[in-house]
């Protein structure tokens, strides 16, 4: 006991604040590489989930809404339960069901737009951040279009238009935020966003 008394008292004060900067330091740089890990896994899972389940059911074409849908839905109730992740966990979720998809020969346009629809009027729904939300269903849709070699501008221009009818649906704040947060979000998304907001009717809440 004695000696590990006299190696305490042998510390310095500034040794301990270096070490405890460095932990720190080194914690943050593991918990930035989990993320990417974590957000790498859910996409891998949904992905791994609404293929094998749009297999099982034989119709890829009919069963595809309803699976990304309940996927979605799923999804958020998880991350509700967990408490936090929910933004962070969107853009995964979204590119995996659309990879999902893709893998068994769906329309993976058409998904993309049910997909941010889901993703909005699900996040109105436990009260969180639905341009965000938003956003990140949007970035998640366009990532896997591009790693798939989709056509980005035609699954952006079905995404944001899917995003705005649903915020359109929720009220003219939502449908306001989430316009101004999508844009910039992949290139020529103002003329996206444009040419999709006729279809909500002015002046609708």
């Amino acid at each position: 006991m004695a000696e590990k008394t006299e190696e305490s008292a042998g510390t310095q004060p500034g040794e301990d604040l270096g070490r405890i900067g460095v932990s720190i330091k080194e914690g943050v740089v593991r918990s930035l590489k989990g993320i990417n890990e974590i957000e790498v896994e859910i996409a891998t899972v949904v992905r791994n989930t609404v293929s094998s389940t749009l297999r099982m059911t034989g119709d890829a074409a009919k069963e595809s809404m309803t699976v990304t849908g309940e996927v979605m839905r799923g999804a958020i109730s998880a991350t509700e339960e967990v408490g936090t992740g929910l933004i962070m966990s969107t853009k995964s979720v979204a590119k995996g069901i659309i990879m999902g998809v893709g893998d068994v020969g769906g329309d993976v346009v058409s998904v993309a737009g049910h997909t941010v629809r889901e993703a909005v009027k699900d996040a109105s729904a436990v009260g969180a951040d639905v341009s965000l939300v938003a956003r990140r269903a949007v970035e998640g849709v366009i990532e896997a279009t591009g790693e798939m070699g989709g056509s980005v501008q035609e699954t952006a221009k079905v995404a944001v238009g899917g995003a705005i009818e649903a915020a359109g649906a929720i009220g003219a704040t939502a449908l306001k935020a989430v316009r101004e947060m999508l844009v910039g979000v992949v290139e020529g998304v103002k003329e996206v966003a444009g040419a999709a907001l006729p279809k909500t009717p002015p002046g609708k809440k």
